[in-house]
């Protein structure tokens, strides 16, 4: 895209003075330099706000203050730590990366935007951040704050999620880096569209980049950036069978591909529509169980939104007489004291503590 040159001037020189005389937002990370700690707080605000990041930020950093003593600890303490965050494949590649630097690398950080992208669950966004803030090289993030503020200053009607936007983006926010100050500008920016330049209600009469600023001018602030298709949501339902004997309660670990790996759940039994009481006992995959059970009863539901799915649970719970046989070999009886060590999707969790489980 053609863009004069004194637009681009005018839009790094005002972003950079309004960081250093009038950006208040205050957050730890901010100020550090080691790339474990920026690492950490990149992975931890993926898909996730400053607020809710802020306590995980600095629990993580109190529980495990060097990528030492993160690579030492054991994955079920570590998914237990990271529990209500929810993308548990940022935690499980986070574990990966922190093993393999402590015992490949010599617990040394990579010094270089090639070695830092190379890491397990880091891409270019994140690679440019730890590059810019931990060791001041010239790299531009390019997140979802930078979209909107780019977008709306210049007035690029191309989709951000594009091959094309991408690019788009991209060799703009490269040619509008302040070089000289990469963690400044950097910082900026991603704060600029976080308290300033917002998704809904921008604050554009106290916006540094205002007159300027192409969206402001023309009336399309809420119609920028533009994403080229809609997420489609779609709903799943599940069934949880709160299997109980001589007081300890049965759950499995998730495995593979889908939500939730690596967390635990009771029984799961999969519909595709919401099912009664009466209806589950029926149904194929509970009758081949072959449940012995002194009472069964629907104990409560929960809802819980993820970014490409709703998740609506039914918990219902069985008092059994008898030890199945016909599950999964990898569950295990927990009591209560050890329920309360185990990691679990955060609307299990809800109810297990709702229901006084531990």
């Amino acid at each position: 895209m053609n863009t004069p040159d004194n637009r681009k001037k005018h839009f790094t020189t005002h972003l950079v003075s309004w960081h250093h005389n009038d950006n208040s937002r205050s957050l730890p990370w901010k100020s550090e330099k080691d790339p474990y700690r920026i690492w950490l707080s990149e992975i931890i605000l993926q898909q996730t706000r400053a607020a809710q990041g802020l306590p995980y930020y600095l629990k993580f950093t109190t529980d495990y203050p060097t990528i030492a003593a993160l690579a030492a600890a054991p994955d079920e303490e570590v998914f237990r730590a990271w529990q209500g965050l929810g993308y548990y494949n940022r935690c499980k590649n986070m574990l990966a990366t922190a093993r393999y630097i402590a015992n490949e690398l010599g617990g040394v950080f990579p010094r270089d935007y090639e070695g830092i992208v190379a890491l397990k669950g880091i891409g270019p966004y994140t690679a440019a951040a730890i590059a810019s803030f931990a060791y001041g090289l010239p790299h531009a993030v390019v997140d979802g704050n930078v979209y909107r503020v780019l977008s709306r200053y210049f007035g690029i009607e191309t989709p951000f999620d594009t091959t094309e936007g991408k690019k788009i983006f991209a060799s703009l926010a490269t040619e509008l880096l302040d070089t000289g100050n990469s963690p400044g500008y950097n910082q900026a920016i991603m704060d600029l569209g976080a308290t300033v330049c917002t998704p809904r209600n921008p604050s554009c009469t106290s916006c540094p980049l205002q007159r300027n600023c192409i969206a402001y001018h023309q009336g399309l602030t809420l119609l920028l950036p533009v994403r080229s298709k809609k997420i489609q949501v779609a709903t799943r339902y599940f069934n949880y069978l709160l299997l109980e004997y001589n007081g300890a309660l049965w759950v499995n670990k998730r495995t593979g591909q889908d939500i939730w790996a690596s967390l635990h759940e009771p029984y799961l039994i999969e519909t595709e529509a919401p099912i009664t009481l009466e209806v589950l006992k029926a149904n194929a995959a509970f009758l081949a169980l072959g449940l012995s059970y002194a009472n069964i009863n629907f104990s409560g539901a929960g809802t819980q939104k993820l970014t490409h799915r709703i998740i609506k649970s039914s918990f219902f719970t069985i008092s059994l007489n008898t030890m199945p046989s016909g599950l999964p070999e990898a569950g295990i009886w927990a009591a209560p004291d050890g329920l309360a060590k185990i990691a679990f999707p955060k609307t299990v969790l809800s109810f297990l503590k709702n229901n006084l489980y531990f």
